[in-house]
């Protein structure tokens, strides 16, 4: 992707993804342990899980904010006419 490509909101949704992805990880880890009868993690990995949330949340940031950049260039283009 070059930078003329890049819209707003793009490197947010990016970023979101990538935060996820480790929150998912941190969930999965924690999870395992009730599953093998072994001992829970500490605390920092519960807390690791919550960044799934934190992940979704710029997404969807990322998202909302590119759709407004959008609105507001067909908005402009269109009051031209």
């Amino acid at each position: 992707m070059t930078n003329e490509t890049r819209k707003p909101g793009d490197l947010l949704v990016r970023a979101g993804a990538a935060v996820f992805v480790v929150g998912a990880l941190g969930t999965l880890a924690t999870v395992a342990p009730l599953f093998l009868g072994s001992d829970p993690l500490p605390t920092a990995a519960y807390l690791v899980s919550m960044l799934m949330g934190v992940g979704f949340a710029l997404a969807l940031a990322g998202l909302l904010r590119s759709a407004r950049a959008q609105s507001r260039q067909a908005t402009a283009s269109g009051s031209g006419a």
